[in-house]
């Protein structure tokens, strides 16, 4: 068993290191920030952590294009919620909420607007809800791509922050936790 957990780790490792590597880590990225934002629920923060710290040289354009992408799928998942929420908004709910939830989030999308969008946009919970209520209550479309922008640029450049001036931590062996201190 031991064998086959290494060899899992070992093979996970050489792909992870070829795609660090990609010349398509970029175009990687923004896919997979526009997948995030709109239909996987699952915080990058998992992989553009390592992937920053692997690609410095490019940690600054890692954060421009995962906020790019995050933007464009905003657009889209606002576009959906404007357009389609009469005829597919209860399967959205569904599949990424449920009715009560939605409702009060469409009652803070009401009464809060701009900062609302923004709270979501910056913690690591899904956004889709968000962009969902902000098109199916026909909130102005400037303001939601001017709150996305500044909430997914907070997340994104703040990781490069955290990556660019802590990351060396990381990867110095000498920094061990002691827990018998």
């Amino acid at each position: 068993m031991r064998k086959l957990f290494m060899s899992v780790m070992q093979s996970l490792k050489e792909r992870t290191r070829q795609f660090v590597d990609s010349k398509h880590m970029l175009k990687s990225i923004t896919v997979a920030s526009f997948l995030e934002s709109t239909i996987v629920p699952i915080p990058l923060e998992a992989v553009m952590v390592p992937l920053m710290q692997a690609r410095r040289e490019k940690l600054w354009l890692i954060a421009f294009m995962a906020t790019l992408g995050c933007i464009v799928g905003a657009l889209v998942g606002y576009g959906l919620g404007y357009y389609l929420f009469d005829a597919m908004g209860d399967w959205a709910i569904n599949a990424f909420s449920n009715p009560e939830q939605f409702e009060q989030v469409k009652q803070k999308m009401q009464a809060q607007g701009f900062w609302f969008v923004m709270t979501l946009g910056i913690v690591p919970i899904p956004f889709q809800v968000a962009m969902l209520a902000a098109g199916a209550t026909k909130y102005s479309l400037a303001l939601f791509l001017l709150a996305t922008t500044i909430a997914r640029s907070i997340r994104y450049f703040g990781l490069a922050l955290v990556v660019y001036y802590a990351g060396n931590q990381a990867l110095n062996s000498d920094n061990k936790c002691n827990f018998s201190d």
